[in-house]
């Protein structure tokens, strides 16, 4: 009985441990700038880039949208950087991302698709402005928080 317990107490650490390591930590190291880099490869570093882009594009749309009075063009353009977003994720990237990371960038995500429900229903510019600043402070926190670094090979 005792080796039954030790057994499972093992696995259970075993389980832990990966868990930790591939939901948890992620892939990183200490940056010279302070921040936490993460490490990739360069097509999901890429991957990445090109979200942050697209979250770029999507605030100029959204801005250029409330700026004309055209609370389609808003949603349209939140809609872009929604969860849709995602869907081409490298599926190797989820376990280098550190949970921090993906905290900021699934809500994120989730705060554009919001914004696009916000412009389509009831579209009222000055939530959508609010709900805009809300969400440029995930960015900005994330910005400050992390950096991708490509992994050496």
């Amino acid at each position: 009985m005792k080796i039954l317990w030790t057994a499972l107490i093992a696995s259970w650490l075993v389980i832990g441990g990966l868990v930790y390591l591939f939901f948890i930590k992620g892939s990183v190291v200490e940056a010279s700038d302070g921040r936490t880099a993460i490490v990739l490869t360069e097509g999901e570093r890429d991957f990445v880039l090109a979200e942050m882009r697209g979250f770029l594009v999507a605030v100029h749309q959204v801005i250029e949208g409330l700026d004309e009075k055209d609370m389609k063009k808003v949603a349209v353009g939140a809609t872009a950087a929604g969860k849709a977003a995602t869907a081409n994720m490298p599926g190797s990237l989820p376990r280098k991302l550190p949970l921090g990371f993906k905290r900021m960038g699934h809500p994120t995500h989730a705060a554009f698709d919001d914004l696009a429900l916000e412009a389509s229903d009831i579209g009222d510019p000055k939530v959508v402005l609010n709900k805009l600043s809300s969400l440029m402070n995930n960015c900005i926190a994330c910005h400050n928080t992390y950096r991708l670094q490509v992994e050496r090979k």
